[in-house]
């Protein structure tokens, strides 16, 4: 895949959000390609959220504000400072659902993260305001520009500036629109990697694996994630835009996210699983544990479907986050919705039992008091939550950092969408580090628990051009 022209960021995306004011401005953008939009910005930092089965998209580059927060507070803390960015904003076209600004980040799995070398320059914390950011739903397209103003400057004297630098945008935009490939992306467009490397061994899997269901036949412990790691060498920057581009043609059915708060250092996947989405006071979100593989045929995919509905250690790990679920949403809710039998989420190489989940929340205060009371579900932590943490934490021997943590966005109403960020990878410039994880109960397999990791990791493999002869 060519690679275009990086072009410099506006001098004015850089000023610190508590030095000034938020101006954003918005117009119209029929026909720009959210490719285009991200590839123009190579060499920048850049933000991509696309929701599944045709949602909103959303994509940004450049930074106009930047939160980032520690510790066990970080959720307060975020909240803080986002409603303080945006308390005096000035926002044109405010009541367009495309326009505004939106700020993208997430979170670290655990509260007492601390970057390593493979998420060196990630916080625990971390959302970022673009300078210019894309936002397409049904057809329509909005572009917005945000940047923060000197006390000395009033937004009226600045508007000029800002509404041509936007359509100059939009104008570059739209004229380059037909050369990039957004659509698809083919395994021989990618770089064949140096180095394929998985650290843990089967032998020290299956260990960890034996500790964890002892533990569960002698401790309250009913449920706990855990994962491994493949490391991945190339000789060449990582086609991060490649990657991208094969996620959004293969799962279309997913959340794909890309958070890049530095040049070539990028989390980005294509994750089945939303852990929340809220809109006033409407809230939405899913149970998904249990897995198993798609079939070959129509009448194989029926059977495996049926074999993961009747699976008892399906069931019960499904059950486990259902009901959590149900635990710490129904103080805050004035009515849930929960289906008593899970279905099946049905994606191009696995399926899952589901459980769709809609809620009224008694008060709207946003979706970060939400996230934090449901981070993480038992699909990605474990039952009882105080447990299952500093299980993973001692067991597991290299840090998640933000993988199987909350990575989304949030709206200057401080509502937004947050999925969990499994399906992923991290890159830095040459290198990639991917995580998969499985739900381990009392009667699991190690064996069966190694394969379903393996299936897990087959979406980032492809999407770097890793053929399953590969792996």
């Amino acid at each position: 895949m060519s690679q275009p022209q990086v072009e410099p960021v506006d001098t004015f995306a850089e000023m610190p959000a508590e030095n000034g004011r938020l101006l954003s401005v918005s117009m119209p953008a029929p026909g720009v390609d959210t490719a285009v939009f991200l590839q123009q910005a190579l060499g920048q930092e850049r933000f991509f959220w696309a929701e599944a089965h045709g949602g909103l998209t959303l994509a940004g580059f450049g930074i106009a504000a930047d939160l980032f927060a520690w510790g066990r507070e970080r959720f307060q803390q975020i909240q803080e400072q986002a409603r303080s960015l945006f308390a005096n904003a000035v926002i044109y076209d405010e009541n367009e659902p495309l326009a505004g600004p939106r700020l993208f980040g997430g979170f670290a799995f655990s509260d007492d993260f601390t970057p390593d070398n493979t998420w060196s320059i990630h916080y625990p914390a971390q959302f970022i305001l673009p300078h210019y950011q894309l936002a397409q739903q049904n057809g329509e397209s909005w572009l917005t520009l945000n940047a923060i103003l000197s006390e000395e400057e009033s937004p009226q004297s600045v508007l000029p500036e800002l509404q041509a630098a936007l359509a100059a945008r939009l104008k570059i935009l739209t004229q380059r629109r037909g050369g990039a490939e957004g659509g698809s992306a083919k395994f021989e467009d990618h770089m064949r990697p140096e180095r394929i490397n998985y650290p843990m061994s089967y032998e020290d899997w299956q260990k960890m694996i034996r500790h964890a269901t002892q533990t569960m036949r002698g401790a309250p412990l009913n449920k706990v994630v855990l994962s491994r790691v493949c490391e991945i060498r190339y000789a060449q920057k990582v086609d991060v835009d490649g990657a991208l581009a094969y996620l959004n043609a293969t799962y279309p059915d997913c959340y794909r996210f890309l958070f890049e708060p530095r040049p070539f250092h990028a989390f980005y996947g294509a994750t089945p699983e939303l852990i929340v989405r809220v809109n006033g006071r409407s809230l939405q979100t899913m149970g998904l544990a249990g897995s198993i593989g798609r079939g070959h045929t129509p009448s194989e995919d029926e059977t495996l479907a049926q074999e993961l509905l009747n699976s008892a250690k399906n069931q019960h790990e499904h059950a486990l986050v259902v009901e959590s679920i149900r635990r710490r949403l129904a103080p805050l809710t004035s009515q849930l919705s929960i289906p008593d039998k899970p279905g099946t989420l049905q994606l191009g190489y696995i399926q899952h039992l589901f459980t769709p989940i809609h809620a009224t929340l008694k008060q709207a205060d946003g979706v970060l008091p939400i996230l934090q009371n449901l981070h993480p579900t038992p699909a990605l932590g474990g039952q009882p939550r105080e447990l299952a943490m500093p299980f993973i934490s001692q067991a597991e021997p290299m840090p998640r950092g933000w993988y199987g943590a909350p990575v989304g966005w949030l709206d200057h109403n401080l509502d937004g969408a947050f999925s969990v960020a499994i399906r992923s990878a991290i890159t830095q410039d040459r290198r990639v580090w991917l995580y998969a994880g499985a739900g381990i109960v009392a009667d699991s397999d190690p064996q069966a628990e190694w394969e379903e990791t393996a299936l897990k990791f087959r979406p980032m493999l492809n999407a770097l051009g890793i053929v399953n002869r590969e792996l």
